[in-house]
Protein backbone atom coordinates (compact mmCIF):
# COMPACT_ATOMS: atom_id res chain seq x y z
CA UNK A 1 0.00 0.00 0.00
CA UNK A 2 1.67 3.27 -0.65
CA UNK A 3 2.04 6.17 1.51
CA UNK A 4 0.41 9.23 1.53
CA UNK A 5 3.81 10.59 0.01
CA UNK A 6 3.66 8.59 -3.17
CA UNK A 7 0.37 9.19 -3.51
CA UNK A 8 0.75 13.38 -3.74
CA UNK A 9 3.77 11.93 -5.73
CA UNK A 10 1.87 9.93 -8.24
CA UNK A 11 -1.14 12.54 -8.39
CA UNK A 12 1.50 15.29 -9.78
CA UNK A 13 3.10 13.27 -12.03
CA UNK A 14 -0.47 12.22 -13.32
CA UNK A 15 -1.38 15.93 -13.32
CA UNK A 16 1.87 16.92 -15.30
CA UNK A 17 1.12 14.42 -17.82
CA UNK A 18 -2.06 15.80 -18.40
CA UNK A 19 -1.02 19.30 -18.78
CA UNK A 20 -1.23 20.94 -22.36
CA UNK A 21 -0.32 24.07 -24.07
CA UNK A 22 0.95 26.59 -21.97
CA UNK A 23 0.79 24.83 -18.65
CA UNK A 24 2.94 21.96 -20.70
CA UNK A 25 5.51 24.85 -21.12
CA UNK A 26 5.93 26.04 -17.74
CA UNK A 27 6.11 22.79 -16.37
CA UNK A 28 9.13 22.06 -18.58
CA UNK A 29 10.32 25.47 -17.71
CA UNK A 30 10.15 24.30 -14.29
CA UNK A 31 11.89 20.91 -14.75
CA UNK A 32 14.70 22.75 -16.43
CA UNK A 33 14.94 25.50 -13.94
CA UNK A 34 15.70 22.61 -11.10
CA UNK A 35 18.11 20.67 -12.64
CA UNK A 36 20.16 24.06 -13.82
CA UNK A 37 19.44 25.75 -10.54
CA UNK A 38 21.04 22.32 -8.34
CA UNK A 39 23.75 21.27 -10.63
CA UNK A 40 24.98 25.25 -10.73
CA UNK A 41 24.49 25.49 -6.82
CA UNK A 42 26.46 22.37 -6.17
CA UNK A 43 28.90 23.66 -8.52
CA UNK A 44 29.43 27.39 -6.91
CA UNK A 45 29.37 25.90 -3.32
CA UNK A 46 33.30 26.61 -3.18
CA UNK A 47 32.59 30.72 -4.09
CA UNK A 48 32.21 33.35 -1.78
CA UNK A 49 29.36 34.01 0.58
CA UNK A 50 28.14 37.27 -1.77
CA UNK A 51 28.56 35.14 -4.76
CA UNK A 52 25.78 32.47 -3.09
CA UNK A 53 23.93 35.37 -1.94
CA UNK A 54 23.42 36.58 -5.82
CA UNK A 55 22.88 33.00 -7.29
CA UNK A 56 20.55 32.28 -4.48
CA UNK A 57 18.52 35.80 -5.49
CA UNK A 58 18.66 35.20 -9.28
CA UNK A 59 17.56 31.58 -9.01
CA UNK A 60 14.49 33.10 -6.65
CA UNK A 61 13.93 35.67 -9.36
CA UNK A 62 13.73 33.55 -12.08
CA UNK A 63 11.71 31.52 -10.14
CA UNK A 64 9.03 34.43 -10.15
CA UNK A 65 9.29 35.35 -13.41
CA UNK A 66 8.64 31.58 -14.75
CA UNK A 67 11.94 31.62 -16.68
CA UNK A 68 15.28 29.12 -16.86
CA UNK A 69 18.50 30.57 -15.43
CA UNK A 70 21.18 31.01 -17.31
CA UNK A 71 24.02 28.76 -16.16
CA UNK A 72 26.81 30.74 -17.03
CA UNK A 73 25.70 33.32 -15.03
CA UNK A 74 25.37 31.32 -11.97
CA UNK A 75 29.15 30.69 -12.82
CA UNK A 76 30.21 34.30 -13.00
CA UNK A 77 31.91 34.79 -9.94
CA UNK A 78 33.95 37.76 -9.80
CA UNK A 79 34.22 37.91 -13.92
CA UNK A 80 34.38 41.91 -14.92
CA UNK A 81 32.22 40.86 -18.69
CA UNK A 82 29.09 39.34 -18.66
CA UNK A 83 28.17 38.11 -22.24
CA UNK A 84 24.66 36.90 -22.94
CA UNK A 85 23.93 37.94 -26.55
CA UNK A 86 21.60 35.64 -28.89
CA UNK A 87 20.17 33.79 -25.65
CA UNK A 88 16.66 35.17 -26.48
CA UNK A 89 15.92 36.81 -22.51
CA UNK A 90 13.36 38.27 -23.76
CA UNK A 91 11.49 40.98 -20.94
CA UNK A 92 10.76 38.76 -18.24
CA UNK A 93 14.71 37.24 -18.35
CA UNK A 94 15.63 40.59 -18.80
CA UNK A 95 13.62 41.10 -15.22
CA UNK A 96 15.21 38.20 -13.64
CA UNK A 97 18.71 39.70 -14.32
CA UNK A 98 18.05 42.41 -12.99
CA UNK A 99 17.59 41.29 -9.18
CA UNK A 100 21.49 40.33 -9.95
CA UNK A 101 22.85 43.16 -12.04
CA UNK A 102 21.06 45.87 -9.54
CA UNK A 103 23.70 45.14 -7.06
CA UNK A 104 26.36 43.58 -8.36
CA UNK A 105 30.43 45.01 -7.86
CA UNK A 106 32.15 43.18 -10.21
CA UNK A 107 30.35 43.41 -13.62
CA UNK A 108 31.63 46.42 -15.93
CA UNK A 109 30.67 45.17 -19.42
CA UNK A 110 26.94 44.26 -20.17
CA UNK A 111 26.48 42.60 -23.83
CA UNK A 112 23.04 41.75 -24.16
CA UNK A 113 22.79 41.93 -28.09
CA UNK A 114 20.25 40.24 -29.55
CA UNK A 115 18.15 39.17 -26.93
CA UNK A 116 14.16 40.35 -28.24
CA UNK A 117 14.08 43.10 -25.06
CA UNK A 118 12.02 45.44 -26.87
CA UNK A 119 10.85 48.49 -25.00
CA UNK A 120 9.64 46.21 -21.69
CA UNK A 121 12.68 44.73 -21.51
CA UNK A 122 14.84 48.09 -22.04
CA UNK A 123 12.26 49.26 -18.68
CA UNK A 124 13.40 46.99 -16.88
CA UNK A 125 17.12 47.22 -17.71
CA UNK A 126 16.87 50.62 -17.08
CA UNK A 127 15.98 50.33 -13.66
CA UNK A 128 19.50 48.65 -13.21
CA UNK A 129 21.21 51.14 -14.73
CA UNK A 130 19.58 53.91 -12.44
CA UNK A 131 21.21 51.99 -9.17
CA UNK A 132 24.27 50.14 -10.58
CA UNK A 133 27.16 52.43 -10.67
CA UNK A 134 29.81 49.66 -11.48
CA UNK A 135 28.81 48.89 -15.22
CA UNK A 136 30.08 50.79 -17.40
CA UNK A 137 30.05 50.03 -20.92
CA UNK A 138 26.59 48.30 -22.23
CA UNK A 139 25.51 46.23 -25.61
CA UNK A 140 22.03 46.60 -26.17
CA UNK A 141 22.09 46.36 -30.07
CA UNK A 142 19.38 44.67 -32.08
CA UNK A 143 16.85 44.52 -29.38
CA UNK A 144 14.35 46.40 -30.84
CA UNK A 145 13.53 48.71 -28.02
CA UNK A 146 12.33 51.50 -29.98
CA UNK A 147 11.73 55.20 -29.01
CA UNK A 148 10.04 53.95 -25.73
CA UNK A 149 12.35 51.66 -24.68
CA UNK A 150 15.45 54.26 -25.17
CA UNK A 151 13.43 57.10 -23.26
CA UNK A 152 13.50 54.26 -20.51
CA UNK A 153 17.40 54.04 -20.89
CA UNK A 154 18.47 57.66 -21.48
CA UNK A 155 16.63 59.02 -18.74
CA UNK A 156 18.53 56.32 -16.41
CA UNK A 157 21.87 57.41 -17.70
CA UNK A 158 20.68 61.13 -16.98
CA UNK A 159 21.28 59.91 -14.08
CA UNK A 160 24.44 57.31 -13.93
CA UNK A 161 27.62 58.96 -15.30
CA UNK A 162 29.50 55.67 -14.87
CA UNK A 163 28.23 54.35 -17.99
CA UNK A 164 31.15 55.65 -21.38
CA UNK A 165 29.76 53.74 -23.60
CA UNK A 166 26.75 52.78 -25.13
CA UNK A 167 25.81 50.40 -27.71
CA UNK A 168 22.76 51.19 -29.53
CA UNK A 169 22.66 49.66 -33.27
CA UNK A 170 19.71 47.55 -35.04
CA UNK A 171 16.67 49.04 -32.52
CA UNK A 172 14.41 50.62 -35.21
CA UNK A 173 15.04 54.20 -33.80
CA UNK A 174 13.68 56.88 -36.04
CA UNK A 175 13.06 60.50 -35.36
CA UNK A 176 10.94 60.20 -32.39
CA UNK A 177 13.87 58.81 -30.41
CA UNK A 178 16.09 61.62 -31.74
CA UNK A 179 14.81 63.94 -28.99
CA UNK A 180 15.66 61.63 -26.39
CA UNK A 181 19.49 60.93 -28.23
CA UNK A 182 19.68 64.82 -27.57
CA UNK A 183 18.66 64.98 -24.21
CA UNK A 184 20.91 62.36 -23.37
CA UNK A 185 24.07 64.05 -25.23
CA UNK A 186 23.32 67.01 -23.57
CA UNK A 187 23.18 66.36 -19.60
CA UNK A 188 25.24 63.02 -19.65
CA UNK A 189 28.94 64.21 -19.79
CA UNK A 190 30.54 60.92 -19.14
CA UNK A 191 29.05 59.02 -22.31
CA UNK A 192 32.70 58.53 -24.85
CA UNK A 193 31.72 56.52 -26.93
CA UNK A 194 27.83 55.86 -28.77
CA UNK A 195 27.12 53.23 -31.44
CA UNK A 196 23.73 54.24 -33.16
CA UNK A 197 24.43 52.34 -36.72
CA UNK A 198 21.91 50.75 -38.78
CA UNK A 199 19.02 52.14 -37.40
CA UNK A 200 16.34 55.35 -39.43
CA UNK A 201 17.33 58.02 -37.99
CA UNK A 202 16.40 60.53 -41.06
CA UNK A 203 16.82 64.28 -42.14
CA UNK A 204 14.50 65.94 -38.79
CA UNK A 205 16.67 63.51 -36.52
CA UNK A 206 19.73 65.08 -37.75
CA UNK A 207 18.20 68.77 -37.48
CA UNK A 208 17.24 67.36 -33.76
CA UNK A 209 20.81 65.66 -33.09
CA UNK A 210 22.70 68.84 -35.05
CA UNK A 211 22.69 71.02 -31.70
CA UNK A 212 23.05 68.68 -29.38
CA UNK A 213 26.50 67.51 -31.03
CA UNK A 214 27.45 70.91 -30.81
CA UNK A 215 26.98 71.81 -27.11
CA UNK A 216 27.65 67.68 -26.34
CA UNK A 217 30.91 67.80 -23.44
CA UNK A 218 32.28 64.51 -23.51
CA UNK A 219 31.49 62.23 -26.68
CA UNK A 220 34.62 61.01 -28.33
CA UNK A 221 33.21 58.67 -30.82
CA UNK A 222 30.30 58.36 -32.67
CA UNK A 223 29.21 56.17 -35.07
CA UNK A 224 25.71 57.45 -37.26
CA UNK A 225 26.53 55.10 -40.12
CA UNK A 226 23.54 53.12 -42.28
CA UNK A 227 20.91 55.84 -41.27
CA UNK A 228 19.49 57.78 -43.53
CA UNK A 229 20.88 61.36 -42.69
CA UNK A 230 20.02 63.68 -45.76
CA UNK A 231 19.20 67.27 -46.81
CA UNK A 232 18.75 69.85 -44.83
CA UNK A 233 19.39 67.11 -41.47
CA UNK A 234 22.85 65.89 -42.60
CA UNK A 235 23.77 69.86 -43.26
CA UNK A 236 22.56 70.45 -39.93
CA UNK A 237 24.27 68.02 -38.58
CA UNK A 238 27.24 69.50 -39.71
CA UNK A 239 27.10 72.21 -38.49
CA UNK A 240 26.98 70.62 -34.87
CA UNK A 241 30.01 69.00 -35.97
CA UNK A 242 31.85 72.76 -36.63
CA UNK A 243 31.01 73.45 -33.10
CA UNK A 244 32.16 70.49 -31.56
CA UNK A 245 35.46 70.38 -29.78
CA UNK A 246 35.31 66.94 -28.11
CA UNK A 247 34.10 64.42 -30.59
CA UNK A 248 37.71 62.60 -32.36
CA UNK A 249 36.19 59.51 -34.12
CA UNK A 250 32.89 60.41 -36.48
CA UNK A 251 31.34 57.65 -38.87
CA UNK A 252 28.42 58.70 -40.92
CA UNK A 253 28.77 55.96 -43.75
CA UNK A 254 26.02 54.79 -45.93
CA UNK A 255 23.86 57.76 -45.24
CA UNK A 256 22.73 60.46 -48.10
CA UNK A 257 24.82 63.16 -46.84
CA UNK A 258 25.20 64.87 -50.56
CA UNK A 259 26.62 67.49 -51.86
CA UNK A 260 24.90 69.91 -49.51
CA UNK A 261 26.03 67.81 -46.89
CA UNK A 262 29.89 67.33 -48.30
CA UNK A 263 29.87 71.19 -48.27
CA UNK A 264 28.67 71.51 -44.50
CA UNK A 265 31.45 68.92 -43.35
CA UNK A 266 34.29 70.71 -45.71
CA UNK A 267 33.07 74.05 -43.64
CA UNK A 268 33.14 72.26 -40.34
CA UNK A 269 36.84 71.15 -41.09
CA UNK A 270 37.37 74.92 -41.66
CA UNK A 271 37.02 75.23 -38.13
CA UNK A 272 37.47 71.84 -36.02
CA UNK A 273 40.78 71.28 -34.44
CA UNK A 274 40.10 68.02 -32.83
CA UNK A 275 38.43 65.80 -35.30
CA UNK A 276 40.66 62.57 -36.17
CA UNK A 277 38.89 60.11 -37.94
CA UNK A 278 36.21 60.60 -40.27
CA UNK A 279 34.61 58.01 -42.80
CA UNK A 280 32.13 59.07 -45.44
CA UNK A 281 31.74 56.28 -47.99
CA UNK A 282 28.81 56.11 -49.95
CA UNK A 283 27.05 59.52 -49.05
CA UNK A 284 25.89 60.16 -52.82
CA UNK A 285 28.66 63.12 -52.99
CA UNK A 286 29.44 64.12 -56.58
CA UNK A 287 32.27 66.32 -57.93
CA UNK A 288 30.82 69.48 -56.58
CA UNK A 289 30.93 68.21 -52.72
CA UNK A 290 34.20 66.38 -53.19
CA UNK A 291 35.75 69.87 -54.48
CA UNK A 292 33.47 71.95 -51.33
CA UNK A 293 34.93 69.47 -48.61
CA UNK A 294 38.39 69.55 -50.41
CA UNK A 295 37.84 73.58 -48.88
CA UNK A 296 38.64 72.02 -45.78
CA UNK A 297 41.31 69.95 -45.95
CA UNK A 298 43.33 73.14 -47.03
CA UNK A 299 43.41 74.05 -43.67
CA UNK A 300 42.73 71.15 -41.10
CA UNK A 301 45.41 70.05 -38.64
CA UNK A 302 43.97 67.52 -37.14
CA UNK A 303 41.98 64.65 -39.67
CA UNK A 304 44.21 62.09 -39.58
CA UNK A 305 41.72 59.59 -41.46
CA UNK A 306 39.20 60.75 -44.21
CA UNK A 307 37.04 57.52 -46.24
CA UNK A 308 35.30 58.89 -48.94
CA UNK A 309 35.22 55.65 -50.90
CA UNK A 310 32.18 54.43 -53.26
CA UNK A 311 31.13 57.91 -53.85
CA UNK A 312 30.56 58.87 -57.75
CA UNK A 313 33.36 61.98 -57.30
CA UNK A 314 34.93 60.49 -60.68
CA UNK A 315 38.74 61.72 -61.16
CA UNK A 316 37.96 65.12 -61.01
CA UNK A 317 37.06 64.91 -57.30
CA UNK A 318 40.32 63.11 -56.46
CA UNK A 319 42.50 64.89 -57.60
CA UNK A 320 40.53 68.29 -56.05
CA UNK A 321 41.15 66.06 -52.29
CA UNK A 322 44.79 65.35 -53.70
CA UNK A 323 44.99 68.86 -54.19
CA UNK A 324 44.02 70.28 -51.39
CA UNK A 325 45.94 68.12 -49.15
CA UNK A 326 49.34 69.14 -51.08
CA UNK A 327 48.31 72.37 -50.84
CA UNK A 328 48.03 72.18 -46.55
CA UNK A 329 51.58 72.10 -44.99
CA UNK A 330 50.48 71.50 -41.79
CA UNK A 331 47.98 68.69 -42.82
CA UNK A 332 48.09 65.62 -40.07
CA UNK A 333 46.11 63.64 -42.80
CA UNK A 334 47.60 59.76 -43.01
CA UNK A 335 44.91 58.17 -44.80
CA UNK A 336 43.22 59.00 -47.53
CA UNK A 337 40.80 56.77 -48.62
CA UNK A 338 38.76 57.13 -52.28
CA UNK A 339 38.74 53.74 -53.64
CA UNK A 340 35.91 51.77 -55.14
CA UNK A 341 36.09 55.03 -57.34
CA UNK A 342 37.73 54.93 -61.27
CA UNK A 343 40.31 57.36 -61.58
CA UNK A 344 42.33 58.87 -64.35
CA UNK A 345 46.23 58.20 -65.30
CA UNK A 346 46.48 62.00 -63.87
CA UNK A 347 45.00 61.29 -60.32
CA UNK A 348 47.38 58.34 -60.31
CA UNK A 349 50.24 60.34 -60.91
CA UNK A 350 49.23 62.71 -58.81
CA UNK A 351 49.13 60.35 -56.15
CA UNK A 352 52.37 59.08 -56.68
CA UNK A 353 53.91 62.19 -56.76
CA UNK A 354 52.45 62.88 -53.45
CA UNK A 355 54.15 59.74 -51.61
CA UNK A 356 57.10 61.50 -52.17
CA UNK A 357 56.37 64.25 -50.99
CA UNK A 358 54.35 63.15 -48.01
CA UNK A 359 55.32 60.05 -47.48
CA UNK A 360 53.20 59.47 -44.31
CA UNK A 361 50.58 59.88 -46.26
CA UNK A 362 48.82 56.70 -47.76
CA UNK A 363 46.16 57.27 -50.08
CA UNK A 364 44.01 54.06 -51.27
CA UNK A 365 42.80 54.59 -55.18
CA UNK A 366 40.79 51.63 -57.16
CA UNK A 367 43.60 50.49 -59.23
CA UNK A 368 41.98 50.33 -62.72
CA UNK A 369 41.79 53.24 -64.33
CA UNK A 370 38.32 54.43 -67.15
CA UNK A 371 37.62 51.70 -69.41
CA UNK A 372 37.46 55.00 -71.96
CA UNK A 373 41.05 56.07 -71.08
CA UNK A 374 43.26 55.24 -74.39
CA UNK A 375 45.75 52.26 -73.94
CA UNK A 376 49.70 53.13 -74.07
CA UNK A 377 51.55 51.56 -77.09
CA UNK A 378 54.92 49.89 -77.52
CA UNK A 379 57.39 49.03 -79.94
CA UNK A 380 56.32 45.36 -79.80
CA UNK A 381 52.61 45.96 -79.38
CA UNK A 382 51.40 48.84 -81.70
CA UNK A 383 47.76 50.06 -80.73
CA UNK A 384 46.56 49.38 -84.43
CA UNK A 385 48.38 46.17 -84.88
CA UNK A 386 45.63 43.50 -86.83
CA UNK A 387 44.49 40.77 -85.27
CA UNK A 388 45.80 37.06 -86.87
CA UNK A 389 41.86 36.22 -87.08
CA UNK A 390 41.78 39.68 -90.17
CA UNK A 391 44.29 38.10 -91.97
Amino acid sequence: MNGPGEVQKNEDQEGEAAATGPQAETLEAKRSWTADSHSALEAEGTHGFGERVMATLYLESCRANSVVPVSCLLRQESASELNLRHRGLGPQGVRALASVLTSNPYIKRLDLRDNGLCGAGADALADVLRKNNIISDVDLSENQIGAAGLQAICTALALNPTVEKMQLQGNRLEEQAAQHLAALLLHHRGLKSLDLSYNQLNDLAGEILGPAVAENTGLTELNLSWNCLRGLGAAAFARGLEANIFLKVLDISHNGFGDSGASAIGDALRVNNVLEELNMRNNRISVSGALKLGLGLQVNQTLRILIISKNPIRSDGCVGLLKSVRNNKSSALELLDVSDIQVSRECEDLASSMNEILPGLCIKLYTSRRKDWPQASTPSQPASAPSDSGL
